[in-house]
């Protein structure tokens, strides 16, 4: 069974900082790009960052360029989101995805102060 297990979240001040982690189970995540998505409340889910399989190219939605880094460890089979200098707009819950497939039960970043 495919299992992706988010972790990192939290309530942080504007201008803060949080990395989540994205623990991946039931598959070989080496073989796939990974993605993150976010879902703020009353909107659509919004894509952030993919990778590739060996981390060679990472793409970023314009939202978030320059502040989120996205990353992985194939050997922990784990998926990182860096995220920098954090917005009230960035409140949401924070989704990482196989590439076009599933995804997991997501964590929760809030930004206020």
């Amino acid at each position: 069974e495919v299992q992706l297990v988010e972790s990192g979240g939290g309530l942080v001040q504007p201008g803060g900082s949080l990395r989540l982690s994205c623990a991946a189970s039931g598959f070989i995540p080496r073989f796939y790009d990974m993605m993150w998505v976010r879902q703020a409340p009353g909107k659509g889910p919004e894509w952030l960052s993919r990778i590739n399989t060996g981390s060679e190219r990472t793409f970023y939605a314009d939202s978030v360029k320059g502040r989120f880094t996205i990353s992985r460890d194939n050997a922990k089979n784990t998926l990182y989101l860096q995220m920098n200098s954090l917005k009230p707009e960035d409140t949401a819950v924070y989704y990482c995805a196989i590439a076009g497939g599933a995804r997991g039960q997501g964590t929760q970043v809030t930004v206020s102060s």
